[in-house]
């Protein structure tokens, strides 16, 4: 009892602030190696029990009932360059995820559900099938330790993602040409920007609905306070910015391997290679190189957070939307050492500071506990059981607790539940409204569960609600599909946002 006492499915940090702290909810959570071995014998173990005919509707009874590769321990002390350590942890992640896949299917097995084609589902999605088509045993799980491209095999009924998740807009180049609408659009965007003084508050009124590329770069410097609305000054601005930030990099970058700051420095060099992992650009040595500049000098003039994981993922919209600024074809797979010296310390500079903007408003999200997030997800719960009783209802019945996939959502800002280009898009609006990060994102997290009410209230069990939720088919969304969630997320704030006593139970 008292090792199953000890298991937790969201672990809490004792560390002081400043400190790094994990995220809960992380998709790849470190693998401690003093536990592999028992972890194995437990596996085999495991595999020799026959499936239990009761459904595990509850987290306690999922819980009890599966092992995998998120009860784990810290990983301060562990080589991971170690290759034995990294063929283990891939093994033995694949192992786990076949196991709970086979479990997972077979309690999903329903009559009705038996006579289901593959009709139902589009073209251009691949089907995984289910334990009963594929007969997932320990035959397949052997086979998935010894190839490790069976990853791929995640859901079912799943679209597989494809290599490179497209950043493009209805304005980049390959799209159909522009209507006279949008060209109508751009001229009122560029006469805005060319006035001596730009009228903000007419600027944020035209961004709500999308930013045109071709201007989006100058729009956000204005919108995040980093540039001044007078036209005379902002190239002054610009450049003693950008000064100041290498100045920073002078005075602070070395000190990384300092005892002090080790611990900092690993965990961003740890989390820059998972940033966005399918899109060439961010795998490329230089982009992560800047990206490692930014965030470690962040951490250092942040002392009461620290280096988070999560701010990682907030540095690509920022980084993306300057470089189209010096590249007319889609970024994804663009090159970055074709660029001078000047253009890329333009693009890190830029970023760096209004990444720094967007986080001095939310900045409780990342400091000790981060309070901010609890508060956040707690407000969400209060607002979906006075949007959609029989959601919420769903959740307390199989015992879904909203931090469990709420946290990252406000950890992240949604970025891992949305392919780059709608969070580009997200953007826009979020910088047009009042605390659009802080308070304007809780609508938007409210709006984007309900969207999926039809498929939350069809899940029946705890493993696949949390499935679910973790794993939502946005891959194909685009403008489109971020307007209406943007239109649902204004309406709602507009219903409850002025009125408390409506908001409460």
């Amino acid at each position: 009892m008292a090792a199953e006492n000890s298991k937790q499915f969201w672990k809490r940090s004792a560390k002081l602030p400043g400190s790094i702290q994990p995220v809960y909810g992380a998709q790849h959570p470190p693998l401690d190696p003093r536990l592999t071995k028992n972890f194995i014998k437990e596996r085999s173990k495991v595999n020799t029990v026959p499936l239990k005919n009761k459904k595990a509707s509850s987290f306690h009874e999922f819980a009890r009932n599966t092992s995998d590769a998120w009860d784990i321990g810290d990983d301060e002390e562990e080589d991971f360059s170690s290759p034995s350590f990294q063929t283990l942890n891939s093994k033995v992640a694949l192992a786990t995820a076949a196991q709970v896949l086979e479990n997972h299917s077979k309690l999903r097995v329903k009559p009705e559900r038996s006579q289901s084609t593959t009709s139902d589902v589009p073209a251009n999605y691949k089907v995984i099938k289910s334990s009963s088509d594929a007969q997932l045993s320990r035959n397949s799980s052997d086979t998935c330790l010894r190839n490790p491209l069976h990853k791929q095999q995640s859901l079912p009924l799943r679209p597989i993602i494809p290599l490179v998740a497209r950043i493009s807009d209805q304005n980049a180049s390959g799209a159909p040409p522009m209507t006279v609408r949008e060209k109508t659009r751009l001229e009122k965007f560029r006469q805005l920007l060319s006035s001596h003084n730009t009228d903000l508050d007419e600027l944020r009124k035209c961004s709500w609905p999308g930013v045109p590329r071709e201007v989006r770069p100058v729009t956000w410097r204005l919108l995040s306070g980093y540039l001044p609305a007078n036209t005379e000054r902002r190239k002054l601005t610009l450049q003693r910015k950008r000064e100041e930030y290498f100045g920073f990099i002078e005075q602070y970058y070395d000190s990384r391997n300092e005892e002090h700051h080790q611990d900092t420095y690993r965990q961003i060099h740890i989390d820059i290679p998972r940033t966005n992992p399918l899109i060439p650009l961010f795998q490329q040595p230089l982009v992560q190189e800047i990206f490692e500049r930014i965030l470690f000098i962040w951490a250092i003039r942040h002392p009461a957070s620290g280096y988070v994981q999560g701010i990682n993922d907030l540095v690509t919209p920022f980084f993306v939307v300057f470089l189209s600024e010096y590249v007319e074809e889609d970024v994804e797979n663009f090159d970055v050492t074709n660029l001078s010296q000047d253009m890329l310390r333009s693009i890190e500079a830029d970023s760096f500071w209004c990444m720094s903007k967007l986080l001095d408003g939310i900045q409780d999200n990342y400091t000790f506990a981060q309070p901010g997030i609890q508060k956040k997800v707690k407000a969400l719960e209060e607002l979906v059981s006075r949007i959609d009783e029989q959601v919420h209802n769903h959740f307390r019945r199989y015992e879904v607790e909203y931090l469990q996939f709420a946290f990252r959502w406000m950890n992240n800002l949604l970025m891992r539940e949305l392919p780059l280009r709608c969070t580009i898009r997200l953007w826009d609006t979020y910088q047009s409204e009042p605390e659009g990060f802080s308070h304007f994102h809780l609508y938007v997290c409210a709006a984007f569960l309900i969207k999926w009410r039809k498929e939350i209230l069809d899940e029946e069990d705890f493993q696949g609600l949390l499935m679910l939720l973790q794993n939502l088919p946005t891959i194909h969304w685009g403008n489109e599909e971020i307007g209406l969630l943007l239109a649902e997320a204004y309406r709602l704030k507009y219903m409850f946002a002025d009125a408390p006593n409506h908001y409460r139970r």
